[in-house]
Formats: structure tokens, sequence, C-alpha cells
């Protein structure tokens, strides 16, 4: 078997160390900086924000106007980049695209939707811009309410933000200061979770709408069902543990919002409306777990996915066939998508215990709890930016441990699932390997 890294994930890999490597350079300039930021620091904003984190070891207020808005633009392109910009980048060599290309397109998409490379950038394109210019329409007013200055350039920024599920906020304590404003926090909630749906959810459903379409596919029904069970479990768990904690100052409309906020941004946004260190022990275990979990696939949001997760509990519960596949209702799930679940998984549990154990390496030496740093490195490779506060603490070593889970976590959706190494298989049947399990 002879190895061949002709993998289309390198295309992502380029593009995205490009977009971090210029963005870092930027961010440096003096034009870019209202205090001065060290290089370090600017390389992990410019990652955190091309991998839509959100995570940061300065204040937004340390950049300029010029530096917030290219933290914007690098937020807008990473946030379309896995999907938008590797697909153009597959097509604009010519109008023929290798079969090998086509095929890596399509694994992203399912039957009854779209996959034609042209159609598919011009839908994502058109669809991000409609629902964020929407946003930013909607937060603008509110920020002007809300007594804001500059609510426009609010506006726009916390929209893209929040519809690339990036969690960077322009105000120094996220949306803290705003927890009792519900316009603000509806609005953030709801570009969240259709960032998070997937555009191949997005176009069923709107297709579904118009009546173009008689059902959702399979896949639609168990993202939706999966990210409404996900904030209707969240909502609960966080309004019971922190109505008599972190929600105390809060009237009973606000802690029934701010529970329900919690719960939507958990799964990859990253806005926070209390401190995240002040949540109970409950609280921040199922953060921990929302965060792993991630949102859709196919979507500007990180994390393992819901459909990942939505195999692996229903691999616990139930045994597949001999033919190594599993029926659901009318529809069987292939041994195959099996498989890539649970090595999905897998690769990505791998990368979470490594990370720890070197963060905890490097970290605990100092003294740092191993909450917060199992809390950060799962916040880095969900890409959610949620932190106990040790992101602005962390050494020089630890912010270049975090910089490289959160690449990895962007990517993974590619990367991770999908090898970088292709194989060339050969006509030869070998013995089977007989192993004892339990």
């Amino acid at each position: 078997m002879r190895l061949r890294f002709r993998s289309d994930s390198w295309y992502l890999v380029v593009l995205f160390v490009f977009l971090i490597g210029a963005g870092s350079i930027f961010l440096t300039l003096p034009i870019s900086q209202a205090k001065p930021v060290s290089f370090i620091d600017a390389l992990f904003i410019a990652t955190s924000a091309v991998c839509v984190t959100g995570l940061s070891t300065v204040d937004m207020g340390s950049f300029s106007h010029v530096g917030q808005i290219i933290i914007l633009l690098l937020i807008q392109l990473g946030g379309l980049g896995i999907i938008s910009f590797t697909s153009l980048l597959l097509i604009l060599p010519g109008s023929r695209i290798p079969f090998r290309r086509i095929s890596t397109i399509r694994s992203f998409y399912v039957d009854g939707v779209e996959y034609d490379p042209r159609r598919i950038v011009l839908t994502i394109m058109a669809t991000t811009l409609i629902i964020e210019t929407i946003g930013a329409g909607v937060l603008s007013f509110c920020f002007n309410q809300a007594g804001i200055p500059d609510f426009y350039f609010y506006g726009i920024f916390h929209s893209v933000s929040a519809f690339c599920n990036a969690g960077f906020s322009l105000f120094p304590d996220s949306l803290e200061a705003y927890a009792q404003n519900p316009g603000i926090l509806i609005t953030i909630m709801l570009l969240i979770i259709l960032g998070g749906l997937g555009f191949i959810v997005l176009q069923d459903l709107y297709r579904r709408i118009t009546r173009k379409s008689r059902y959702l596919n399979f896949h639609s029904r168990v993202v939706l069902g999966m990210t409404l069970g996900l904030i209707g479990l969240g909502f609960i768990v966080y309004f019971y543990f922190e109505n008599t904690n972190s929600f105390i100052p809060l009237p009973l409309g606000d802690k029934i919002i701010n529970a329900l906020f919690q719960s939507v941004t958990t799964r990859t946004a990253g806005f926070d409306t209390v401190p995240q260190n002040l949540l109970s022990q409950p609280s921040k275990v199922f953060t921990i777990l929302f965060m792993f979990i991630g949102a859709g696939p196919g979507s500007i949001a990180g994390g393992i996915k819901v459909s990942t997760i939505f195999i692996i509990i229903i691999l616990m519960i139930r045994h597949p066939s001999p033919e190594g596949d599993i029926q659901i209702g009318k529809h069987r799930i292939t041994g195959y998508t099996l498989n890539r679940a649970t090595v999905f998984f897998l690769k990505a549990l791998s990368l979470l215990l490594l990370g720890a154990l070197v963060l905890s390496l490097i970290e605990g030496n100092r003294g740092v709890a191993f909450d917060a740093i199992v809390f950060e490195v799962v916040s880095a490779f969900g890409t959610v930016g949620l932190s106990l506060g040790l992101t602005p603490q962390l050494s020089l070593a630890g912010k270049l441990v975090i910089i490289c889970i959160m690449f990895a976590g962007r990517i993974g959706l590619i990367s991770l699932s999908f090898s970088l190494v292709r194989y060339k298989k050969y006509d030869i049947t070998y013995p089977e390997g007989s192993v004892l399990l339990g």
C-alpha cells in the first residue's frame, strides 16, 4: 500500500495558515492597535478569529477601529472558509472538476440538496449576507436604544460574530452588561442557532417552507431534533442549578432568558451573560459536555457535531446488524457512517486528552486548577470561546498550545473526519483477525 498526500484537506490547512499569518501581521501594525499588543497576542487573536473561537488574551479595546475591522474580516473569512472558500479553491483552477474533488464536495451534502460547487458558494454567501444583514439591523436598533454611540458598527460586528459562532465582543465583559436586555439576547441567540444548523439544513428548511419539498430529509430531522433537545436539556440544567446561584440578582423573566442563552451559547458561540467561573460545578460539567458536542455538521460552528453524538448514542443503545448497519425508523445508517462517526469521536477525544495533558504540564506548575485547564482546552477545540478566566493568564507556551488546539478544532471537520493521507488500495484479501472484547 503506497501513501499519497493528495487529500483536499491540505488546501484548507494552507488557506487557514495564510489567513492567520496575514491577520497576525496586520494586527501588529501600529494603525491596528490602540494599546501595545505583542506578536504572540496578535497571533493568538488572529487564530481565534479565523478559527471563530472567541478566546482572547487581550481586550478588544486594545485594538483600534481598524484593528477591530481586521478581526471582523478574519471572523467572516474563517467562518465561511471551511465550505465556501474550500469550494472556491476547488472550482477556480478550471471549469472541469476532478472526480476526486467532486467526491470531497459531495461528502458534505446529502441526497435532495444541491451539491453543485458554484451553487453551493452562491447559496452560502447569499444566505450569510441576508441573515447577517437582518441581524445587524436589529442589533443596531437595540444598541442604539441602549445608548451605544457607534451602534451601527457594534451591530454589524456582533451580528457577524454571532452568526459565525465566534463569540468575539467589543464589550470588555462580553454581554454581561446586557443580561437584562431581552432584545439583544434573543437576537444573538437566533443568529447563533442559524449559524450552527448548517447550510444543508437551512436550504432544506427553505425548500420545505416554500413547498418545493414535501418533507425534511433525514439529516435535517436529526440535526433539528438534536439541536432542540440539547437546547431544552441545557435550559433545564442551567435554570435549575443557577436559579439560586449566578442568576440570583435577576428577575424570573431574565433568569429564563439567561438560562436559555447559556444553553445556546455553550455549543460553540462563546458569548456570556454571567462570568463562567461563577457557575456551579454541575453547570460547568454540562458546559464542557456541550462545548465538546458543538452544533450541526456543515455549519460554521465547531465541536464533534450533533449528528456524530447522535450516532454514538445510537451505537450505545443498539447493536448493528450482521451487515454492520443500524435501522432507525424507515432509514438505515450504514456501517461506513457508523465507523466514521466512531473514529471521528475517538480522534477528537484523543486530541482533547493530549491537549489537557500538555497544558497541565505547562500551566499546572503555576498553580492553575485542572478544571480551568480542561475547560480551556475543550473551549479551544470546540471553537467556543468561553473561559473560566485562564486565557489572559496563559504563559507563552500555554498560548502556543491553545493556538494549536484552536487550529485543530477548526479544521477538524475535514482533517479529523477525513484522513490527510490517501491510500492506494490493492486487491488483496487478508485473513480475519479475531479479537476478544469485554
